[in-house]
């Protein structure tokens, strides 16, 4: 695919997402609940046309690593919301998701805050533990919904960009095999 983005060096490598976002081939979806397929195209989203796009921001990043918390542990977060188990909608595309602490239950764990597209783009916005936390505020929450949404509508040039100064960076998720 010929794109207007930069070259590429051995120094500035840009992560294998950029491939993903850029010409990400058409893949059948995995098996969905049917409710959740249908609740998903009819606000515009198509489950089927490509892998989804998993990204956190360098300060969620930070506080992950922090934690010991593994991008498996989001990875399968992303499933369970793209299978229908959404822990809370709470409007304009925010999302607070429940993530298990690594060898426990999710009741002590995590609670993440991610703003999603689903099946398309997914971007880990903040987390925090269920034991150092309640919930977040009313204004932690405008302000995320708000980054949240700037962050989904980025164009793939604007993500390249993003994903290469490393303010965005990719959730891998090893594929099952």
């Amino acid at each position: 695919m010929t794109s207007n983005m930069p070259s590429n060096n051995n120094h500035g490598q840009a992560p294998r997402l950029l491939d993903q976002v850029l010409d990400a081939p058409t893949l059948p979806a995995p098996a969905k609940d049917p409710a959740s397929v249908e609740k998903h195209t009819r606000f515009g989203h198509d489950l089927k046309s490509r892998p989804p796009c998993i990204l956190k921001r360098k300060d969620f990043a930070r506080w992950q690593a922090g934690e010991k918390l593994p991008d498996a542990i989001l990875c399968k977060a992303v499933r369970e919301m793209e299978s229908g188990l959404i822990d809370a909608d709470l409007g304009g595309f925010l999302y607070k998701q429940r993530v298990a602490r690594p060898g426990r239950g999710k009741s002590g764990g995590y609670r993440t805050l991610l703003s999603a597209r689903i099946g398309s783009r997914y971007v880990f916005l903040h987390g925090f533990a269920k034991h150092d936390k309640a919930n977040i505020t009313q204004n932690e929450k405008e302000a995320l919904r708000f980054a949240g949404q700037v962050l989904l509508e980025l164009s793939a040039e604007a993500l390249f960009k993003a994903l290469q100064v490393r303010v965005l960076l990719e959730v891998r998720c090893e594929q099952d095999h």
